[in-house]
């Protein structure tokens, strides 16, 4: 007789769950606007009327300079908890050498894309 209480709290947690994961959804088709005007179906840009076509092409450097930075953003998720426990195990040498090697592939990695032209901005 003691497992029902289990099981209507874990019941109840799932019925909540389950309403508080849908209501997001569907919320918005009851409580959104509906008035489809010309102005909705314009580009919005900062509130500032757009002038001329919205399409328009970038460079291809703006996209690799963006994965560079992605790029070493995840390596700090490498980095940081290497670095805390750096020292607190018996492979510190071993650590050390993992650590420079990363570390070093990502410097070439920088280099290849410095030679490509990748980090010079043109206008």
């Amino acid at each position: 007789m003691d497992t029902y209480p289990d099981y209507a709290f874990f019941g109840t947690l799932l019925v909540v769950g389950t309403i508080l994961g849908i209501a997001p959804v569907v919320a918005p088709l009851f409580l959104a606007p509906r008035s489809r005007g010309r102005k909705t179906l314009d580009t919005y840009e900062c509130g500032v009327d757009t002038e001329g076509s919205a399409w328009m092409r970038f460079d291809i450097s703006y996209y690799l300079f963006a994965l560079i930075f992605v790029v070493f953003e995840v390596d700090v998720l490498y980095i940081l908890p290497v670095a805390l426990v750096f020292d607190t195990g018996a492979y510190v040498w071993r650590d050390l050498v993992e650590l420079t090697l990363f570390i070093g592939i990502l410097f070439l990695a920088v280099v290849y894309a410095w030679k490509q032209g990748v980090l010079n901005w043109t206008s």
